[in-house]
């Protein structure tokens, strides 16, 4: 039996938007569509105090970013997994507690440093982009105990910028 697959290459933007249901993350950027929120709720005195109540134990969602969209410079109270699923490689920025910063590449090429999943733990800054020359990129977030508005709090450009000076640049190419 045979059977004709679309493949990554033979899908643009707009299909994936009509295909996944995504629809604009406006306060972050880019695309997306949440595909999972646990129905297990964690009570709040389970939870750390920085959430300030209860939460799902987890949340998904597929993230679409375009040649026009980025994710913007932001924080959130819970660890974010980050898993890609078919496009051009993405770069983040992470800021840390401590001062320092990284860039790192999320895609399938291993050889070159990329990694498929990665990491933010809680409270970490982190914004994305394409990498240079990109035009879509899709990847998945899941986020435990899970997502809730109340927890994500925008980085400003200047306050960021003042705290990682070495990340200036990318800095202000992931803030509005």
């Amino acid at each position: 039996m045979s059977a004709e697959y679309l493949k990554a290459d033979d899908l643009n933007a707009e299909d994936l938007k009509r295909l996944l249901h995504l629809v604009p993350l406006t306060i972050e950027g880019g695309y997306y569509f949440e595909s999972y929120r646990s129905p297990d709720v964690l009570p709040a005195k389970a939870l750390p105090a920085r959430y300030g109540g209860p939460r799902r134990a987890c949340t998904a969602i597929y993230y679409l970013l375009t040649e026009n969209t980025f994710s913007e410079m932001h924080r959130v109270a819970s660890d974010e997994i980050f898993h890609f699923y078919l496009g051009d490689p993405v770069e983040m920025l992470q800021l840390w507690p401590d001062g320092s910063s990284q860039r790192l590449l999320i895609g399938t090429d291993l050889k070159q440093g990329m990694r498929p999943q990665l990491v933010v733990p809680a409270g970490v800054w982190q914004g994305s982009r394409l990498a240079p020359g990109g035009r879509l990129a899709l990847l998945g977030c899941t986020v435990s105990p899970g997502f809730e508005y109340e927890d994500y709090e925008s980085g400003l450009r200047n306050l960021l910028s003042e705290q990682y000076p070495q990340a200036r640049e990318l800095i202000t190419a992931l803030t509005h």
